[in-house]
């Protein structure tokens, strides 16, 4: 009983920063689409996009080192998020 509870609050913890870095990744994805469909270049999609992945890449490589569970955890929050940011772009498309 008494591991429960900290299990419970990293996995609390990892699902609320797994949909705050998704929402992050889907809308630099969004801005990188408009930037390059604007034709205002490629330089500014390319940063946007090593970034997106960088900080994917970096999220999900610490939170592994945290256990199955809480990476289990943040890649649901981020497939939240992903739900979140298609449901928005179907709206607005």
């Amino acid at each position: 009983m008494s591991h429960a509870m900290p299990l419970c609050i990293l996995t609390s913890t990892m699902v609320a920063a797994g949909f705050g870095l998704g929402l992050a990744y889907f809308a630099t994805l969004r801005r990188a689409i408009v930037i390059l469909t604007g034709g205002r270049g490629w330089l500014g999609p390319l940063g946007l996009t090593l970034g997106r992945i960088g900080a994917a890449t970096l999220f999900f490589a610490a939170v592994a080192q945290l256990g199955a569970a809480a990476l289990v955890a943040g890649l649901c929050g981020f497939l939240v998020a992903r739900t979140f940011a298609a449901r928005a772009g179907n709206r607005s498309g």
